[in-house]
């Protein structure tokens, strides 16, 4: 079957969607111990989430790059994400979302949220034909995502270094195997249409 050029793939519930992001270990560990983000997480910075185990595992490296060592599942409110979606503005101009260049511009400096589209990965990390999701949020958006979005925390760097070492012995039905579930995420038509991602 052929995956849509632009679809948001998650592994969700009714209520949550799960999103990764990689961080330094100190990061992490405050973060797991509070059970939410605490400093040294920086509110003031802008922070990506991804819904892509795999694409997470490209960034990162398996979490082996530098200030990327520890992966974290966050568990956050379907609301949230699709807030956080609503509110958000293409971080490269599209014409077929936005009339015009300005009207992209304004719209990219007023948003708390930025959203692109990214080659997908495969499991050895190859690019695909499709894209997936990132997103990154500030301001506004970062206080919701921690004070009001944020369900669990969860350390996955444990399953990234399992998948790596299954891919490593050339087993990679194993490897397969070790990856969070995912399938399309279907958003409401009128937030699909903000991001321009395909309706499942």
């Amino acid at each position: 079957m052929t995956v849509p050029a632009h679809q948001i793939r998650a592994d969700f519930t009714a209520d949550t969607v799960t999103v990764y992001q990689a961080y330094p270990p100190e990061i992490a560990r405050a973060a797991l111990a509070a059970g939410r983000f605490v400093p040294p997480f920086k509110r003031e910075r802008m922070t990506w989430i991804k819904p892509s185990f795999r694409w997470m595992m490209y960034r990162c490296g398996w979490a082996t790059k530098p200030g990327q060592e520890r992966v974290l599942a966050v568990e956050i409110t379907r609301s949230g994400f699709e807030w956080a979606l609503t509110h958000s503005c293409l971080s490269s101009f599209d014409r077929d979302r936005y009339p015009d260049r300005e009207t992209w511009s304004r719209r990219l400096r007023a948003s708390p949220v930025r959203v692109q589209w990214d080659p997908e990965r495969s499991l050895r990390l190859a690019p695909l034909p499709h894209r997936s999701l990132q997103v990154g949020l500030a301001g506004e958006a970062v206080r919701r995502y921690v004070d009001e979005w944020l369900v669990a925390l969860t350390d996955v760097t444990p399953t990234a270094h399992a998948v790596r070492a299954a891919l490593d012995a050339g087993d990679d039905p194993a490897a397969e195997a070790l990856l969070p579930p995912e399938r399309p995420y279907p958003l409401p038509p009128d937030v699909a249409a903000v991001v321009g991602a395909a309706i499942p």
